[in-house]
């Protein structure tokens, strides 16, 4: 009775704190251009559009399922419902995250592991909806099924592993994990003496489940003949996208390491913390799980900030033993943490705009007739103007950056020809940014100087989107 209570205290603290952590975000429109992006797809999901053909991108099938409720409500009410369902789900992981401290023996800093997973979030662009957001729930409830499976019972391994396949249909990453989880599963049961046959086939079932979400979702595109679409979206293109000029992705790299280097040292400090007997195994899953998500981040190349999301979860676990017990350098952290983390979001805040500044900028263009393509700047501009669209490449850089030539299934300067020639009756360009193709810029230049006239200049955060209209 008195564990329930003080699990149910724990929560509302956590739940508190996330409220006031992520409170500068809410209602705001433009948080990040990956979130824009997903609600973006899930809105024209309801109008017939299917993801990788009428909405072109390589993100998993279920990531825009969990934005399809929310985009159906009227705009200003979707962002604030997929921003609550960030928000309960930030708390759940929170709490997850406690509940494998104590399982680990650092039941002391248990809830300061779940509220250091909070706060950290905010230090990389994981203060929205971001997609390790919505799945670091799954996989911290796997999990906890394993670390808590010590009659090794087959439906708690099953129930683990269909999580992780459900994290998977969010973002593929998960996968680097969820062979993990699978491998500890089998070592255990080898070691508890089990035959290999048995545990071969245990291994295959437990495969199985972790690749129904994906089977499932491929079937669907099979039967309604797009088969083709959904393999080069969810696996070809990545392969063929270009890497990043060396000194973005040193820089990028740098930046995750600095993220995930008070975690690492504190998971370290946790480490020299002698466990209980009860607590040794479990422990040494969750300093795997750590190495695991470490290792998969600095694979899995592009670096950019939101790429540590997964790691914070068994980082903020791993680090409670220094929480509990070294008080001092526990009020540096989490202040440090608070204070840092507030400033990025208010700093983001700034930059990328607000509420006032985004209905400012969709009301220049306003709403049909004729179609928008925002050839630079947010996707959500797409969610929030009725107009119709002319490319299914809704996420802006598909077509003009670097990195992404010969990534998309089709020649970028050929699809912004034939854009082009549809005479769209807006365009929105922002300034050039980084990795932009020079001579992509310049085609789309020349015609708005030809064709087009600028009908408004709009701010938004530190950048002026122009917004041209058809002569």
């Amino acid at each position: 009775m008195i564990a329930r209570t003080l699990d149910r205290q724990r929560l509302l603290v956590l739940v508190i704190v996330a409220i006031l952590a992520r409170a500068v975000t809410f209602a705001n429109p433009v948080v990040h251009v990956d979130e824009d992006f997903y609600f973006t797809v899930a809105r024209v999901m309801w109008n017939g559009a299917m993801p990788y053909v009428d909405a072109w991108d390589r993100k998993p099938f279920g990531l825009f399922l969990i934005y399809l409720l929310p985009a159906a409500l009227p705009f200003s009410w979707g962002i604030l419902a997929y921003q609550a369902m960030a928000l309960v789900a930030v708390a759940i992981t929170a709490w997850l995250i406690a509940r494998l401290a104590v399982l680990g023996g650092w039941s002391r800093g248990a809830t300061l592991s779940g509220l250091a997973y909070i706060l950290w979030l905010n230090l990389a662009s994981g203060q929205g909806g971001q997609s390790p957001v919505f799945y670091n729930p799954l996989m911290a409830g796997a999990a906890l099924l394993i670390v808590t499976n010590r009659a090794r019972a087959g439906w708690r391994d099953a129930a683990a592993l269909l999580l992780v396949g459900l994290a998977m249909q969010v973002k593929y990453s998960a996968l680097f994990e969820g062979v993990f989880f699978g491998i500890w599963i089998m070592l255990r049961d080898w070691r508890a003496g089990d035959s290999l046959g048995r545990i071969a086939a245990r291994a295959a079932l437990l495969a199985g489940l972790a690749l129904l979400p994906t089977v499932a979702v491929a079937a669907y595109y099979a039967a309604i003949g797009q088969i083709d679409a959904f393999t080069f979206a969810n696996f070809v293109s990545i392969t063929e996208r270009r890497t990043d000029p060396p000194l973005e992705r040193l820089g990028n790299f740098a930046k995750i390491a600095l993220l995930l280097a008070p975690l690492i040292a504190m998971a370290v400090d946790s480490v020299r913390q002698a466990p209980a007997a009860e607590a040794h195994t479990e422990r040494r899953f969750l300093l795997w799980w750590l190495g695991i998500a470490i290792a998969g981040i600095v694979g899995f190349g592009g670096w950019f900030d939101h790429y540590a999301l997964p790691a914070f979860v068994p980082g903020a676990v791993c680090a409670a033993g220094f929480l509990g017990e070294r008080r001092r350098g526990r009020m540096v952290a989490i202040g440090l943490a608070a204070l840092i983390g507030t400033v990025t979001i208010v700093a983001d805040r700034l930059g990328r705009g607000g509420p006032d500044e985004f209905r400012a900028l969709t009301r220049a263009i306003g709403s049909g007739p004729g179609c928008l393509w925002v050839y630079s700047g947010t996707p959500k501009i797409y969610a929030a103007v009725h107009r119709c669209r002319v490319t299914p490449y809704l996420f802006p850089s598909h077509l003009y950056r670097t990195r992404e030539q010969g990534a998309i299934g089709v020649d970028q300067k050929a699809e912004v020809r034939r854009i082009l020639a549809a005479a769209p009756a807006v365009v929105v360009m922002r300034p050039l940014s980084i990795g932009e193709r020079p001579e992509v810029r310049a085609m789309v230049t020349a015609i708005m100087a030809r064709d087009y006239v600028v009908a408004a200049r709009e701010r938004l955060g530190r950048e002026t989107l122009t917004i041209y209209r058809h002569r």
